[in-house]
């Protein structure tokens, strides 16, 4: 059997298959387009998780370093202040000492019987170290040291006697 077409109906069908080869080509270059599109969005998803992930360690260890950060600033805050406290306490000392330096013209001999017992830095604490020794509590009385006792000082059991220091004001 033969079949006859005619010219123009075979143009037209042979355009047809043309312009549909055209077409399917042209589907299959956009479908491996998108196919390559589509493997270069999968390996920039996973790249954007493994940066994710990365990115959330970092943040872990971030977090804790900060954390222990603080915790050593509240601790050297502390330790400022009790470095504070500490100075403060440390001049006040050296200014009471200092004044005690500058007062102390005299010391306090104490004497039992006659021969040094001890010396003070004050009469209160001469007497205080004589009455635990078992000196009687009353009876002191202040020396003069322009008159002599009329008692030898073998004879008196306790006394105190101020000594000026050498290089006095």
């Amino acid at each position: 059997m033969i079949t006859v077409v005619r010219t123009r109906t075979l143009h037209t069908l042979r355009a047809d298959i043309f312009e549909a080869e055209t077409a399917t080509a042209a589907a299959r270059a956009e479908s491996e387009q998108h196919r390559k599109e589509s493997e270069i969005a999968a390996d920039s998803a996973i790249r954007a998780e493994i940066a994710l992930e990365e990115l959330r360690a970092a943040l872990a260890r971030t977090t804790a370093h900060a954390a222990r950060l603080e915790g050593e600033l509240e601790t050297l805050r502390a330790q400022s202040l009790l470095d504070t406290e500490d100075r403060q306490a440390l001049r006040t000392l050296l200014r009471t000492t200092r004044k005690q330096n500058a007062r102390a013209d005299r010391v306090y001999v104490l004497y039992r019987f006659g021969e040094l017992h001890s010396v003070h830095a004050t009469r209160d604490t001469a007497e205080i170290a004589a009455e635990a020794e078992g000196a009687p509590r009353d009876g002191w009385t202040s020396s003069t040291t322009c008159c002599a006792s009329p008692s030898p000082a073998s004879e008196v059991p306790w006394r105190i006697q101020p000594v000026p220091l050498g290089g006095t004001r």
